[in-house]
């Protein structure tokens, strides 16, 4: 009977949603169940529990089973629990723990502990917040979208928020955002500096309305205020600057929209003027613009939208969603110019609805307010400072920001999800593991599109994106991002990760911050943290990985990015079982910004490029000049850097079928090579030429070339994919057979392309092995940093 007992309790008590951890009972505990006697209990809640209605949930739990006692939150991020009552009582409120928290709570433990001794309180309350932190890994969750009951109370002329930009509830709102320490009470968020009105402190008091300790509740009396002004900051007298501020964009504006982690630049989408005028004063002459859509059928009227997508736009988070665009398209080609894509998103803000109300457009660029490889500006004053001679208008609010947050970014393979940016509406969540590290491990990333990492137990907190890491202003953020989010999950570090790069920005961020603490230091290859991250996501213990990217510190000093690495969770190092053909790098980094130089150089090992390259030096900054330049260094063969990357090979092609000559954002020639290539089909059929262990790839780009006006161009670029796809495949399915593995996995800035990863996954399925792509982090270089803390953290050394 004890033992039944025992059994009993501890699933009541000590459960966990990754895996149960039951704890030893008493005797007199025992006899305590058994018996029906009075309880004492005191309960610790992990996870994603404050922010999140956990409280009041906890209040109205205790109070309808006739519970005393008490809850409050804790400065680790967890909440405490006494309960004194029945057994019965105790068991039912642990059961509705578990079965219906709140929507938006994530628990990841709970751990019991039965006292002795005679009651002490006569009814349960939430009582006042406690400094302590005791314990690790909870976190506070993510910015939530606008649910549908404050959208309907914004609509809603006798509510007492009617037409409130700032409109939120325990359901949502910002959350990450506002926060500057913890225990996430009002006095710790940027939202202390408005006090409570009466209404307003009547719903935070009631434990029957929604708003019952909601830390983010205002209204317009007591609540932030937003204020209209002039690209020089002179304030614009108006009743109602939101809806003033969507009827400029629809008349041609450009405006500056401060949201919950930083500022848009808006536009409207269908005027040319006001785009080409962005792109001029912001050096951005092609990189697409994000867009919101005024609801999810205006999205329907320019792009294609399937289930998975809907519901990734229309989810809590409000990610933007990369759409095909429909052949009805309406929006200016200036948006997301000679992509078959456009990036969309939906309103996640009273603010952002009210934009529309009383214009017609679909849509409107709502793009990232940041200055060239800079963060996201979240200041006003820092707005003005820099966005003054970009913007015509601004639309600003007076609540501080205290997090800076960029929009997170998907797209959608199949019914596969795939990560391009991780950001607002998912960090800091944690990626839960089906293992505990050996150690706390931060990950700093590489370089490009950064985000750092804390692995702690089975948990990877990601930070939000930090961009490029390559001036001061970025390299601060990473570091204040990153202990921001070591305070938030009471984290105690014991080794930093980072890029084997010795002159990363990261690299030397990492060395001061370890030996600043005495912590250990780990440096893990670029291609070997891309395929680490895919194995912990998935759980497996070896992999043969195909790494494609546009560049990586390979071991030998070289610059890789075509990569097939066998990996093993064995040990901490890695074999480079296979890569693409060496390419000369002409020119270094300037043959990374001009493709034709690549294509020149690989076109060059098969024939006379002379005449070709001089026909098509327009496309080169300096013309015929630079091409002769090109062609004596080719000659001369010395001094020429060589590389493996995928994405080079990707740019050599874009350039050879005039699909673009100069890339101006990350990824631009392979981006706008894989959209010329969308509606295409592989007419070439060519056989992949393997070498050993090296994928041939000149040919490839010479059949291409010499192809040209044979097939469309759509058909060549599909070709060029499908030869890569095949030859890649190919040499990792022989070398998972050589070394006995059945898993092969596909990672690096190259797997968001969806005709790559699709074509890659037929030859590897039909051959039996299992083809694994990431789904929890970005397969680019937003992973890097989970990664490098998985080899810190789990990896045999």
């Amino acid at each position: 009977m004890i033992a039944y007992f025992r059994e009993k309790f501890c699933q009541l008590t000590n459960f966990s949603e990754e895996r149960q951890k039951p704890e030893d009972l008493t005797k007199s505990t025992f006899y305590s169940i058994t018996v029906g006697c009075h309880l004492r209990v005191k309960v610790n809640v992990t996870g994603i529990v404050q922010g999140v209605g956990f409280r009041p949930f906890i209040y109205r739990t205790a109070v309808k089973y006739g519970l005393a006692g008490y809850v409050r939150n804790r400065g680790d991020a967890g909440v405490e629990i006494l309960l004194e009552g029945s057994e019965p009582s105790v068991q039912s409120f642990l059961r509705d723990l578990k079965e219906k928290k709140p929507t938006l709570a994530q628990i990841h433990s709970v751990t019991t502990k039965v006292f002795k001794g005679k009651s002490q309180y006569a009814e349960f309350t939430i009582i006042k917040s406690s400094e302590e932190a005791e314990n690790s890994g909870s976190v506070i969750p993510p910015d939530i979208a606008i649910c549908d009951d404050c959208l309907r109370e914004l609509r809603d002329p006798k509510d007492h928020r009617f037409e409130y930009f700032f409109i939120t509830c325990t359901n949502c709102g910002p959350r990450f955002t506002i926060i500057e320490r913890l225990p996430y009470d009002r006095e710790n968020t940027t939202m202390r500096e408005f006090p409570l009105c009466g209404i307003c402190q009547k719903e935070y008091s009631d434990p029957l309305n929604r708003r019952f300790h909601a830390q983010t509740v205002a209204c317009p009396e007591c609540g932030p205020r937003a204020y209209l002004t002039t690209a020089d900051g002179e304030q614009i007298q108006h009743r109602d600057p939101v809806r003033e501020a969507g009827r400029l964009l629809s008349e041609g504006a450009v405006l500056a929209v401060k949201g919950y982690g930083g500022f848009h630049i808006a536009a409207s989408t269908t005027r040319d003027e006001p785009l080409l005028a962005l792109r001029r004063t912001k050096h951005r002459s092609a990189k697409p613009f994000a867009i919101m859509a005024r609801s999810l059928e205006a999205a329907k009227s320019f792009a294609e939208v399937n289930l998975k997508e809907e519901a990734l736009l229309t989810s809590a988070a409000r990610p933007i969603v990369l759409l095909k665009k429909s052949d009805d398209y309406s929006l200016s080609s200036l948006v997301a110019p000679d992509l078959h894509n456009v990036g969309v998103m939906l309103p996640y803000t009273a603010m952002h609805y009210m934009l529309f109300d009383r214009v017609s457009d679909a849509a409107f660029v709502m793009t990232s307010a940041n200055p060239p490889n800079q963060p996201i500006i979240n200041d006003n004053d820092e707005a003005l400072r820099t966005l003054g001679g970009t913007v015509d208008y601004f639309l600003f609010h007076n609540r501080k920001i205290a997090q800076r947050c960029d929009d997170s970014v998907l797209r959608v393979h199949g019914s596969r999800t795939v990560f391009l940016r991780r950001s607002r509406g998912y960090a800091p969540a944690p990626i839960m593991l089906n293992a505990e590290a050996c150690r706390c491990v931060v990950g700093l990333g590489g370089e490009l599109n950064n985000t750092s990492c804390i692995l702690l137990s089975n948990k990877a907190f990601l930070s939000q994106h930090i961009g490029d890491v390559e001036n001061v202003e970025t390299k601060t953020f990473l570091k204040e991002a990153t202990a921001h989010l070591t305070r938030l999950t009471n984290s105690r570090i014991e080794a930093m990760a980072c890029d084997l790069h010795p002159k990363f920005t990261t690299t030397a961020l990492a060395r001061e911050l370890a030996e600043q603490n005495g912590w250990g230091l780990v440096q893990v290859q670029h291609h070997h943290a891309h395929a680490a991250a895919l194995m912990m996501e998935h759980a497996v213990d070896e992999i043969v990985g195909v790494i494609c990217d546009g560049y990586g510190y390979g071991t030998d000093g070289k610059a890789w990015g075509g990569e097939i690495l066998f990996c093993t969770r064995e040990s901490s190092d890695f074999k480079r079982v296979g890569h693409l053909e060496p390419q000369p790098l002409v020119g270094g980094d300037t043959a990374t910004r001009f493709p034709l130089r690549m294509a020149a150089a690989i076109l060059g090992k098969t024939i006379n490029v002379e005449n070709w390259l001089f026909q098509n030096s327009g496309h080169l900054p300096h013309g015929e000049t630079e091409a002769r330049l090109v062609i004596d260094q080719l000659r001369r063969g010395d001094g020429v850097a060589e590389t493996t990357s995928c994405g080079r090979v990707l740019d050599a092609v874009a350039a050879v079928l005039g699909v673009c000559y100069e890339r101006t954002y990350e990824g631009e020639p392979a981006m706008k090579l894989e959209s010329a290539a969308i509606r295409g089909r592989d007419v070439l059929k060519m056989h992949p030429e393997i070498n050993g262990n090296v994928l041939n790839t000149s040919h490839m780009v010479h059949a291409i070339f010499e192809n040209i006006g044979k097939a469309s161009v759509a058909d060549l670029a599909y070709s060029a994919h499908a030869y890569l796809a095949r030859g890649l495949a190919s040499l990792a399915v022989d070398k998972a057979h050589e070394h006995g593995v059945r898993v092969i996995g596909f990672s690096g800035g190259a797997a968001c392309n969806q005709i790559l990863a699709e074509e890659m996954r037929k030859p590897i399925e039909a051959a039996g092995l299992r083809f694994l792509v990431h789904r929890a982090v970005p397969a680019g270089d937003g992973g890097v940093s989970f990664g490098q803390a998985v080899v810190g953290g789990f990896w045999r050394f």
